[in-house]
């Protein structure tokens, strides 16, 4: 039975969340018990409970199985900065190993668990790990979000490149419209089509308001290659 997916992006803010929380929901929808994860979220507001970031909390009203919010965001770093200096600011250390073990809990309560990665696909976790590092250690196949804006398609390229050196398995990758004024989108996400070495598993339109379940319909799941 598949495990879940790796979400991560050709930048910060091209819409992991929204694909990630989507993807829950189309899964959740086929019977499954689906929980999302965001090992680590920079950017959290203080509140009676403790230190909460929003991405996690969306993570974690989307799954459909009970959980605490440590279990889907272990490491809630106040900064809204990189991870690895969040982290360092917080007097904390980041390690792919600590992040896995907190996955296997959540792995071994649920029949499918969607992982949020932070940033990008190259983010530094510390001085010696990144994001990529933890993607491949949970071996989960990758879905790359990619925001389609000017700039899209050197992003795209070369994340979909990195991807494909670290050894990780490309699921495919969504293209998510954050510009709805970008001139040439068609002919932008047909270029994506054609040059990049995974398909096209969903478009996502750009929404005044984001509607999870409407948006969880545009998956294309079974183009996902074994």
């Amino acid at each position: 039975m598949m495990k879940g997916f790796f979400i991560t992006g050709t930048d910060t803010g091209v819409g992991k969340t929204v694909v990630a929380a989507a993807l829950i929901h189309h899964l959740a929808e086929t019977g499954r018990r689906v929980a999302g994860m965001k090992p680590v979220a920079a950017g959290c507001v203080l509140t009676a409970e403790g230190w909460r970031n929003d991405d996690a909390l969306q993570l974690l009203a989307a799954g459909n199985v009970p959980l605490g919010y440590e279990e889907v965001n272990p490491f809630a770093l106040p900064a809204a900065i990189a991870p690895h200096l969040a982290a360092r600011e917080a007097v904390m250390e980041l390690s792919v190993a600590v992040l896995h073990a907190h996955y296997a809990q959540l792995a071994a309560r649920t029949d499918c668990v969607i992982v949020e990665g932070a940033g990008g696909w190259r983010v530094p976790l510390n001085d010696r790990e990144s994001v990529a590092d933890l993607a491949v250690a949970l071996n989960l196949p990758v879905i790359l979000v990619v925001g389609i804006r000017l700039g899209c398609l050197n992003h795209a390229l070369l994340s979909g490149e990195a991807i494909i050196r670290s050894g990780a398995h490309w699921a495919g990758w969504v293209a998510n419209l954050v510009d709805p004024a970008m001139e040439k989108i068609a002919e932008n996400i047909a270029t994506l089509e054609t040059q990049l070495a995974a398909p096209r598993l969903a478009t996502f339109p750009h929404l005044a308001r984001v509607d999870v379940a409407a948006l969880a319909a545009e998956f294309k799941l079974a183009a996902v290659r074994p």
